[in-house]
């Protein structure tokens, strides 16, 4: 079974090409013209060991806002299409990563509606390079809401804006690697409702 998907946005402010592949092995190839960004990425793909490939051309002239906002809603539309019924995944799934002094935790659940909790983030400088630290919580919320998935963060440590940023990255990759892995035993979708929409 093949779940791998490809999406593309086009607006006014960004012209966004994505895919991925749930079952792949954690390479990726990024280029948003946001260098932290980037990185975040790629280190999202190798820990949840998704192929990603994304490339961004967005409204920098103004900030990386629409940037990292747009892809978030990409990033989560993609992943959503290349869940298809979900047959089979174990749904939830939750990892506590250190980065250093930091420590993030999180939890998400593929349940089909979005809901971003995002809690404990106090960042000690405003931007990370060319990455205001606020784009963080407005990356995951549109991730979350176009992959229609509850999604729980919680920074139990802080510290350095870059390592708590990264650990809330690898976290939710860890997180979501857990929640669309094939169980076997699971038969049809894991939910009393029969739906997973």
């Amino acid at each position: 079974m093949s779940r791998k998907a490809e999406r593309v946005r086009r607006t006014s402010e960004t012209d966004i090409r994505l895919a991925i592949d749930l079952d792949g092995e954690g390479k990726a190839t990024v280029g948003t013209g946001v260098g932290f960004f980037d990185h975040m990425l790629i280190s999202f793909a190798r820990h949840g060991l998704f192929d990603l490939d994304v490339a961004v051309k967005g409204d920098l002239e103004v900030d990386a806002h629409h940037t990292v906002e747009d892809t978030g809603l990409v990033l989560g539309a993609a992943v959503r299409e290349a869940l298809g019924d979900k047959v089979g995944i174990r749904r939830f799934g939750s990892a506590l990563v250190p980065m250093d002094e930091a420590l993030v935790q999180a939890a998400i659940d593929l349940s089909g509606r979005p809901y971003l909790s995002f809690k404990g983030f106090e960042f000690n400088v405003d931007a990370v390079g060319a990455f205001d630290t606020s784009l963080t919580e407005e990356f995951f919320r549109a991730f979350s809401n176009e992959a229609a998935c509850n999604l729980h963060l919680r920074c139990l440590e802080g510290g350095n804006a870059h390592h708590v940023i990264e650990a809330a990255f690898k976290a939710t990759a860890r997180a979501l690697r857990e929640a669309v892995a094939v169980d076997l035993r699971v038969k049809g979708v894991p939910s009393t409702k029969g739906t997973l929409t």
